[in-house]
């Protein structure tokens, strides 16, 4: 068990190379699932419960840990796989998402897998349970299903879209909303496009949505037919992890390209702060934005609006 994120120091070299690595873990019944090990803090047998009172179905109890109390989800049952089954093999994922620290109850831990984004697929479009994926790839001959944490957490606690009163230059905002210029946002999480476009459409902002980096890529190359990219999109918001082409390679490919490259981009992210803040100096984002924020995404969009209405 302790040799399980043994690796885990060496991830930061995959970025920017449509890389990644991934935490392979079972609830017991055969079928292996994935987390990106980006958001995993550790990996431990799982400890003492306390029980809350009238807590969400999925929430187990909490945990003390390292001077923290961290709520521990069945992610099996979260998902609608019924509960874990515990035993002295049971173990708890400790993650971080969108500034909040969490444990996941899983039957046991596999091993770490390096592999190519490209080798990473979206699910199959009306697959039962493929609202709570993000992803499957393939490892050993083995499907490997990739979780929607963002879907989990958001299910316990739903996500705000309402931006605080007061907090924007309307005259601003509104000049940019009457430019008729779109937002585009890249995300493979259903639950974080639409937080983008509720909290965008509030504000009078049209906002286009791709599933990958490829996807999202194919649609400003689409709009170049129409004319100038820039008299078109407002912005690109875009999340790092991707199947297919991940954000960075999507802001790459921005840069790379003569018709693209002066498009405003924003890393959108459940990534940690600390670490993406170095990466968009690496690969050219204007701006990094963690995830689940509706008065930061505003405020976001408006340092974009003034520059170009203000």
């Amino acid at each position: 068990m302790s040799g399980v994120l043994s690796n885990v120091d060496q991830r930061t070299k995959l970025v920017g190379q449509n890389r990644l690595e991934l935490l392979l873990f079972n609830f017991g019944r055969g079928q292996s699932y994935a987390i990106n090990v980006f958001k995993i803090q550790e990996v431990l047998r799982l400890p003492a419960l306390t029980q809350i009172p009238d807590s969400h179905p999925v929430v187990k109890g909490v945990t003390h840990l390292r001077g923290h109390t961290l709520p521990v989800v069945d992610l099996s049952h979260a998902i609608g796989m019924g509960q874990v089954e515990i035993n002295d093999q049971t173990t708890i994922i400790v993650t971080e998402y969108n500034r909040t620290v969490q444990a996941f109850l899983v039957s046991g831990v596999e091993r770490i897998v390096n592999m190519n984004w490209e080798e990473i697929m979206p699910p199959p479009k009306g697959a039962g349970r493929a609202n709570y994926l993000t992803a499957i790839t393939k490892v050993d001959d083995r499907i490997v299903e990739i979780i929607d944490v963002e879907k989990v957490l958001a299910e316990i606690v739903p996500y705000e879209t309402n931006v605080s009163e007061g907090l924007l230059d309307l005259e601003v905002m509104n000049r940019a909303a009457e430019s008729g210029l779109k937002i585009l946002a890249v995300d493979d999480s259903a639950v974080a496009r639409s937080q983008v476009k509720e909290t965008l459409a509030s504000l009078g902002l049209e906002v286009l949505q791709a599933e990958n980096g490829k996807e999202g890529l194919d649609i400003l190359h689409d709009l170049l037919k129409n004319g100038s990219i820039n008299s078109q999109i407002l912005m690109v918001i875009t999340d790092a992890e991707m199947p297919t082409m991940d954000g960075y390679m999507l802001t790459t490919e921005i840069r790379s390209t003569a018709e693209l490259k002066d498009l405003y981009v924003i890393l959108h992210t459940s990534l940690s702060g600390s670490f993406n803040e170095a990466m968009v100096e690496k690969v050219g984002c204007n701006a990094f934005l963690s995830k689940f924020q509706p008065d930061g995404l505003a405020e976001a969009v408006q340092v974009r609006a003034k520059q170009l209405f203000g």
